[in-house]
């Protein structure tokens, strides 16, 4: 079976093509073929790969509006010209999306049809980034590939089973009744890295207690218990929690109220400092990337130090609230753009961590590369770095429900 995925982004556009057999409970498979798309505001960028090792690379000016276009062409290139991995797109046979928010009634894997477009359209209100591009990439492939089945997958899918205490705000209980409570997000990978952690450990999931750090430009922890997830940093939105690229993550909900009664601010100027000026650029000054952080921390960069130490304290702190709602810890789990590839983000959490028992070797996390295991010898907590793979996760959600 060829599954394509679709992986929309606020300022990329994932895509990937997967051929399962029957057997889907082993390791993740590589893709047929992978392209991707990233705007930054003035420039385009397309890069593809298939599975034959042909690439395709291409940089242009940011067409205005243009999005839609942008992606069709690029999925173009799956069956026609170099890169091709069909000889016809009639070849795919289920298309899945990632879909961020799917509310309290969109709990899991869903075939797409307009009841189900009508709650991701009416969820954009509160995932505005997010579910209005998912729905552009639904409606292209209607266009595209009209008589393909479609599947969406959902993020706060797996966070369904947050109990109440978890869940519901201390605010005024009618907030509750109206939708407004905390839904938690990254729930694909925060799922197969419980599954992949059990795999690696050769333990039964239903025995482990898991904190799984997904730190990317977003960041979110997931307390999961038996492979359920029991609590999670990200809420009603994914601002809360973790300190993050470009989101400042929980804050006093006072400075907003101040902002607007003292300072006149008005929503778009606080939504934009919120979303897109906080975080690890907000505080540094210098880059939304880790990598251009520790880039500057070398150069002698103070600002740059100050971000790292506040995104080493936010996040050790809400480790150790996870471990509390699990009432132990057997395994932790980094996973994610930061998660895999920064050994110092690693290291500085993990040795403020010794009094939870854990302890890393710094030489296996010095050189880890994902699905590894970097724990010392004595550390009575096992720690993983795993690659995230919420494309594969969501093709092989697709094979079980075709």
């Amino acid at each position: 079976m060829k599954i394509l995925v679709l992986n929309s982004g606020s300022s990329s556009q994932k895509s990937a093509l997967f051929e399962l057999g029957p057997d889907i409970s082993g390791d993740p498979v590589p893709p047929l073929w992978e392209g991707k798309l990233e705007w930054d505001g003035e420039q385009e960028q397309l890069a593809i790969e298939n599975a034959s090792g042909k690439e395709l690379r291409q940089t242009r000016q940011t067409p205005t509006g243009q999005r839609p276009s942008s992606v069709a062409a690029m999925l173009q290139n799956l069956w026609d010209g170099p890169t091709a991995a069909l000889k016809s797109a009639s070849e795919i046979q289920v298309v899945g999306h990632r879909v961020v928010h799917g509310g309290s009634k969109l709990t899991a894997p869903a075939v797409i049809d307009d009841s189900v477009k009508r709650e991701i359209a009416d969820l954009s209100a509160i995932a505005p980034l997010h579910n209005r591009v998912a729905l552009e990439g639904i409606e292209l492939i209607e266009k595209l590939l009209p008589d393909t089945r479609q599947i969406a997958v959902f993020d706060t899918g797996f966070h369904r089973t947050l109990p109440l205490e978890a869940k519901v705000y201390p605010g005024p209980y009618d907030w509750y009744e109206r939708g407004i409570r905390r839904y938690g997000f990254h729930g694909i990978n925060h799922q197969y890295c419980a599954h992949r952690t059990a795999q690696l450990l050769k333990r039964d999931l239903s025995t482990l207690k898991i904190v799984n750090c997904h730190l990317g430009n977003g960041c979110s922890l997931a307390a999961i218990d038996g492979g359920k997830s029991v609590d999670t940093t990200m809420g009603f939105t994914p601002l809360e929690g973790l300190m993050m690229g470009t989101r400042c993550g929980s804050i006093d909900p006072g400075i907003v109220t101040y902002l607007m009664r003292v300072e006149n601010a008005g929503y778009y100027e606080i939504d934009s400092a919120l979303n897109r000026r906080s975080g690890l650029l907000g505080i540094s000054g210098v880059s939304s990337d880790m990598r251009d952080v520790l880039d500057a921390i070398r150069k002698g960069n103070e600002r740059a130090m100050l971000a790292v130490d506040i995104f080493v304290h936010r996040l050790v702190v809400e480790i150790g609230a996870m471990a509390a709602a699990l009432s132990g810890l057997d395994a932790l789990v980094f996973t994610a753009g930061i998660g895999e590839n920064s050994p110092e983000v690693r290291g500085a959490a993990c040795a403020k961590l010794a009094f939870l028992g854990v302890g890393v070797d710094d030489s296996k996390n010095s050189r880890a590369e994902p699905d590894a295991e970097i724990s010392a010898a004595e550390s009575k907590v096992r720690v993983l770095v795993i690659r995230a793979q919420e494309d594969w996760a969501i093709a092989r959600e697709c094979a079980r429900m075709t």
